[in-house]
């Protein structure tokens, strides 16, 4: 039988599930810290992927990863988004499952020897089961949504402002382009959506939103506040590159409170 080959997507080195038990065991003695992608399947308006959180999240924790040689976990994408199944394609699990599917990848990592996770977020509703179940794990467990740094926050004003919105916004859209191309933007998302008030923003943080029907009949095509129409591949590029940059460096953070000496 022919030897396998693998692809050099494949064969990424920063990705455990592309790696054999002994380039783990290698890999986590020179840096015993594990990134976990969190994201959502969920809808995001007319023109936005339903694994938009989850493509984010994963893309941008493997471009950290890379800058600072820590491995990724596979994806978690089944995670609590009950106020958008009023739209189909969205799949919704509660907070308490998981939170405690969470606490169990930790644990496991923990068994192999990994002194602390941080989650690399990419949906609101994940950053409060997390942190819960953060105070009791084996390890230490931290959190960071891609757009909390500074390098993105300043292109994400700088070219979208009060249209960036809470949920399907022209920065995660863009960053999808980035990833998948460009596509066109659909009639439906043509239309600026009706733009949110700071005190809207600041009660509904961390995707504290309402019942599925109350929440389409507020926000019928399922933007909130953002026009995802601003969304351009070459933006989602600069998106990706800053993103990038903010995560790797708040990884170097976590490893320092936590004192483990990263290999770069």
């Amino acid at each position: 039988m022919a030897a396998v080959q693998l692809s050099e997507r494949a064969a990424d080195e920063c990705r455990l599930a592309h790696l054999t038990h002994g380039a783990v065991a290698e890999k986590l003695r020179a840096a015993p810290i594990v990134l976990l992608p969190t994201g959502s399947t969920e809808q995001h308006g007319p023109m936005g992927l339903i694994g938009t959180d989850a493509f984010c999240a994963e893309a941008i924790a493997v471009a950290a990863a890379r800058a600072t040689g820590v491995l990724v976990a596979p994806t978690l994408a089944l995670t609590p988004a009950p106020f958008n199944m009023g739209f189909a394609g969205t799949i919704s699990i509660s907070p308490a499952l998981f939170g405690a599917l969470v606490g169990e990848v930790v644990g496991s990592l923990a068994a192999h020897g990994v002194r602390a996770v941080l989650a690399i977020n990419g949906h609101g509703a994940n950053l409060e089961p997390v942190r819960t179940v953060a105070a009791n794990t084996p390890i230490p467990l931290g959190i960071s949504s891609w757009w909390d740094g500074p390098a993105v926050n300043a292109i994400r004003t700088r070219h979208f402002g009060a249209w960036e919105g809470m949920h399907a916004t022209p920065s995660e859209i863009a960053l999808t382009m980035a990833m998948f191309g460009e596509w066109a933007v659909p009639d439906a998302a043509r239309t600026p959506p009706e733009k949110l008030t700071p005190q809207f923003i600041a009660a509904h943080a961390g995707d504290r939103h309402g019942p599925p029907d109350e929440h389409r009949a507020q926000f019928p095509d399922g933007r909130v506040g953002s026009h995802s129409a601003l969304a351009t591949a070459a933006l989602g590029a600069a998106l990706m590159e800053a993103a990038a940059a903010d995560m790797a460096a708040a990884i170097r953070r976590f490893a320092r409170d936590n004192a483990v000496t990263l290999p770069r």
